[in-house]
């Protein structure tokens, strides 16, 4: 049996806007009543990477050591679902590449998250988004905040992987 002082619930929500564009992350983390709120943004980025680095900022906050059951309340299907469908294992254990033979994305930040995770009992739920979930409605007012900042660093692993390889140029080009 879990004691309820082990046991942590960690609330997430991202924000983009436009999307790709300014982007936030909003986290509560919970255990036993005690509450810890965070928040960053980035310059360029996209919803789903806000909503990925929420959890990784998530789990960062425990302290380290400890292997409490833990809890992510998120309303990304995205992470939610490629998450507890094993895709994001999967796609890791073939070099990053989709059943379709496409390369995934995000690879930065699923990578950072199934780290995290490893073989700690961390679970995700899936909650429904702007329905008067207070800890989702925080975290999203967090994430909103967070984005509309005056200055915002880059998102590194989101512009790396918009950068393009320069093309070869034609003599008349």
């Amino acid at each position: 049996m879990v004691d309820a002082r082990s046991t942590v619930m960690i609330y997430t929500d991202g924000a983009c806007s436009p999307n790709p564009g300014p982007g936030g992350y909003g986290v509560i983390v919970d255990r036993a009543g005690t509450r810890r709120e965070l928040s960053g943004g980035f310059r360029k980025t996209t919803n789903n990477r806000m909503e990925m680095m929420a959890a990784i900022e998530g789990i960062r906050a425990l302290p380290e050591g400890e292997q409490p059951a833990v809890t992510i309340l998120s309303d990304s299907r995205y992470l939610v679902d490629m998450f507890n469908g094993g895709y994001a294992r999967q796609w890791r254990a073939n070099g990053w590449q989709l059943a379709s033979r496409k390369r995934a994305v995000n690879t930065d930040l699923w990578g950072a998250l199934l780290d995290l995770v490893g073989d700690r009992p961390i679970r995700f739920e899936w909650v429904r988004g702007h329905s008067e979930h207070p800890e989702n409605e925080r975290c999203d007012a967090l994430a909103v905040a967070a984005r509309q900042g005056e200055v915002l660093p880059p998102d590194e692993g989101y512009e790396e992987a918009c950068r393009v390889a320069p093309q070869q140029l034609g003599l008349f080009d």
